[in-house]
């Protein structure tokens, strides 16, 4: 098995943890179920491990990618009969039309300029019968909300202009939305054929009846006899607050934790310069102050 690409921040690597593996991995969960059966193609497939997936339930995938190092990695560490992964611009792509049933493009359209220019290709190379899955981050969101910038990032879209960026190709769709939240969670222990649980465990992810968890608490609905009991119309019940506090406070420990991260590394970079320049011990300093209060900038 190859060696893991570096993370930079520009392609998701499955070595990544907690929430980015959430989001990146749930959506080709979703798109394994659409695509089964199908002739796939993964359209800016990074590292691979989404065609990989896809490649378990898909007739056929090819994965496709501007980057030569990612498509020699992604040859090199997956590998399967159905499975393949060619050097590509997603904007002009070596593929008869009508070649695929299903396009995959995930976290494409906001690194490029000519974004119009990509949804015109991949709808010449999309049967007739077919559809694709594309994502977006919504900048509102992503970016106005949480102050971020992502510099691999051209061009990201609010909502009204990515309904009309789609509307020159693709005139009939259904939006999903995607989020990480952290809710209070109510299930009911029966199977719930009509809401849809997925679990990775030791590498390997699952369709489950219900989630994986133990429960934390039981609440039971108790009565003299069954036609006593309240008719319960769903199986999965989920509460949170308009204000997200939870998700709050853990964006907020996160952003603690970065900080005094770099500020860590600062001193410690300012302590090996010290160090370098002859000046380990008080007694050799010609500053009157120990050296470790002059790594902190006088107030």
């Amino acid at each position: 098995m190859s060696k893991p690409m570096e993370f930079t921040g520009e392609r998701f690597t499955p070595e990544c943890v907690r929430e980015i593996w959430y989001e990146h991995f749930h959506r080709y969960v979703l798109a394994g179920e659409l695509a089964s059966g199908k002739r796939v193609l993964d359209a800016a497939c990074g590292e691979g491990y989404g065609s990989a997936h896809l490649a378990r339930t898909a007739k056929t995938v090819v994965g496709v990618d501007v980057s030569p190092q990612a498509i020699a990695h992604a040859r090199e560490r997956y590998q399967a009969d159905n499975l393949e992964f060619q050097l590509a611009n997603v904007c002009n792509l070596p593929f008869e039309d009508g070649q695929f049933e299903c396009i995959v493009s995930f976290e494409t359209l906001e690194h490029l300029e000519d974004q119009s220019g990509l949804l015109k290709e991949f709808r010449r190379v999309l049967s007739p019968g077919g559809f694709a899955l594309i994502s977006s981050p919504n900048k509102a969101i992503y970016t106005d909300r949480h102050h971020t910038e992502n510099e691999f990032h051209v061009r990201e879209l609010y909502r009204d202009e990515l309904d009309a960026l789609l509307d020159e190709q693709f005139p009939a769709r259904r939006l999903l939305r995607q989020k990480l939240v952290f809710q209070s969670a109510i299930w009911s222990e029966e199977p719930t054929p009509h809401v849809a649980f997925h679990q990775s465990k030791n590498g390997r992810i699952s369709a489950i009846e219900s989630p994986g968890h133990e429960a934390m608490y039981y609440i039971a609905i108790c009565a003299a006899s069954e036609a006593c009991l309240p008719e319960l119309r769903r199986d999965l019940w989920l509460f949170d607050d308009a204000e997200e506090s939870v998700y709050a406070h853990y964006h907020h420990e996160i952003r603690k934790n970065m900080s005094a991260g770099e500020l860590l590394a600062s001193l410690e970079r300012q302590l090996e310069e010290l160090k370098a320049s002859g000046v380990d011990s008080p007694s050799e300093s010609p500053h009157p102050r120990p050296w470790w209060q002059r790594l902190f900038r006088s107030s």
